[in-house]
């Protein structure tokens, strides 16, 4: 095998890799969207609630009573954790995107390197 083929499979290797590594971000992004959704509407129910209303809060099996306030604070909590964690994906992600740019970039060169080397020994 030459060292170009060589290096061609080292870096699609790594673009296959890059790419998995960028399937599992993006899954993992989309899955906190969708808890980020659903504390969104718990907080738009809360904001409808009187303040004097019953509010349970379900920890394994048992649902005991909470206060709005300390139940607003902890859904507050929850979707200020949940839009860092949105942010550091979305920043992993790109830096994901930008590693597998590259790689791709690499592989066209040599792979356009090889198609003029054939040419030219084709020609010769």
């Amino acid at each position: 095998m030459s060292e170009a083929q060589k290096k061609l499979q080292e870096l699609s290797e790594s673009y296959q890799s890059l790419q998995a590594e960028l399937e599992t971000a993006v899954e993992a992004r989309q899955k906190l969207e969708s808890q980020q959704q659903e504390n969104t509407t718990v907080k738009k129910e809360f904001d409808i609630l009187d303040d004097d209303a019953n509010i349970y809060k379900q920890i394994g099996p048992v649902l005991l009573k909470q206060d709005k306030t300390e139940a607003l604070m902890s859904v507050n909590g929850r979707l200020e954790f949940i839009e860092k964690e949105i942010r550091r994906f979305e920043t992993q992600i790109k830096g994901i995107q930008d590693k597998s740019e590259k790689v791709k970039v690499e592989i066209i060169q040599i792979q356009n390197a090889a198609q003029q080397q054939q040419q030219a020994q084709a020609s010769a």
